[in-house]
C-alpha cells in the first residue's frame, strides 16, 4: 500500500505549515507516511533562522526544506490536507474540489476525530468527514492558528506550540 500523504497548508510557508510538517514528520512511524507542505502565497526560498531555531527545539528535521507555492497536484495527491487557518482550506478546496472530504483545518481535523476509533488514517479522513456539520463548529478564529509574520520570535514560538499540540493529537490519531 502507498504511503498515506499529509498536507499542511498555510499562508507564506515560511512558519505554521513548516513546523507542523517537521513536527508531525518526527511524530509518525518513519515507514508508512509522507508529510509535506505548501504556502498559498509561497516564493521559493529557505526557513528563516528562527523558524529553523524553533522546529529544531521542538525535535524537528530542519535540512532540506525549501518554502514551496501550493498547485493543485499537492492537494490531488494528498489524503489529508490541513490548512492552518479555514482560509488556506479554501483554498486548497478551490484548486482541487474533488478534495473536499479531505480539506479541514488541522485544528477542525482533531477536534472531529479525537476521542474516536477509527483504525486506519483513511477511516479516520472518511470519520472526520461524516461528522463535519453535525459536531457544532467552534467559533472561526478557534479553529485556525494565527500568522506570526512579522512579529517577534516569542510571538513565533507561541504559535509553534500550538501547532505542535495540534500535531501531537493528530499523530496519535493517525497513527495510535
Amino acid at each position: 500500500m502507498t504511503a498515506f500523504e499529509v498536507l499542511f497548508v498555510c499562508t507564506g510557508n515560511r512558519h505554521r505549515s513548516p513546523v507542523a510538517e517537521r513536527l508531525l514528520a518526527a511524530a509518525l512511524p518513519e515507514s508508512g507516511f509522507e508529510v509535506r507542505s505548501a504556502g498559498t502565497e509561497a516564493r521559493p526560498a529557505q526557513l528563516d533562522a528562527v523558524t529553523r531555531a524553533i522546529i529544531a527545539e521542538l525535535g524537528g528535521k530542519t535540512e532540506d526544506f525549501t518554502v514551496r507555492r501550493l498547485h493543485a497536484g499537492h492537494v490531488e495527491r494528498a489524503d489529508l490536507v490541513l490548512g492552518l487557518e479555514r482560509c488556506h482550506r479554501e483554498a486548497a478546496v478551490q484548486l482541487f474540489p474533488v478534495a473536499l472530504r479531505r480539506c479541514f483545518t488541522l485544528r477542525e481535523f482533531v477536534r472531529l476525530t479525537e476521542g474516536t476509533r477509527s483504525g486506519t488514517p483513511r477511516e479516520a479522513v472518511r470519520l472526520a468527514a461524516s461528522r463535519r456539520g453535525v459536531v457544532v463548529p467552534p467559533p472561526q478564529e478557534s479553529d485556525g492558528i494565527a500568522d506570526p509574520v512579522g512579529a517577534p520570535p516569542d510571538v513565533h514560538t507561541e504559535r509553534a506550540l500550538e501547532v505542535r499540540e495540534a500535531v501531537l493529537a493528530l499523530a496519535g490519531i493517525l497513527a495510535p
